[in-house]
């Protein structure tokens, strides 16, 4: 039976950044996959991480940063970026911040992120 989600769990992160997780871990006990609504403010960069599970990274609004071990994509709005498990990446944001919509697969788990220190 479809399951409808009345609204997103809001999953706290420092730096400003919001997150609005409709399906995955925190709303829906969903663990094969997340899908979030973010916005980050201007300036916003968070520490490289080897991840457990594939990205997709669909940009709204502004500009997404995905450094890499070949070098750094810039993924404007409108723009989508896939990323795969086991790949190092590290995501900022430009100057005007960014709105964009982050589909994991598995879903996301702090755990799973492998982020740097």
């Amino acid at each position: 039976m479809p399951q409808l989600i009345e609204s997103p769990i809001r999953i706290p992160v420092p730096g400003g950044k919001v997150i609005d997780e409709y399906v995955g871990r925190a709303s829906s006990s969903t663990s094969a996959v997340s899908v979030a609504h973010m916005k980050a403010p201007p300036g916003w960069e968070e520490p490289a991480q080897k991840p457990e599970f594939d990205e997709v990274t669909l940009v709204l609004a502004g500009l997404v940063r995905v450094e890499h071990d070949a070098g750094v994509l810039e993924v404007a709005a409108g723009q989508a970026v896939l990323t795969s498990a086991g790949e190092r990446v590290r995501y900022s944001v430009g100057e005007n911040g960014a709105e964009y919509v982050a589909v994991c697969l598995p879903a996301f788990d702090p755990g799973l992120a492998n982020r740097d220190d």
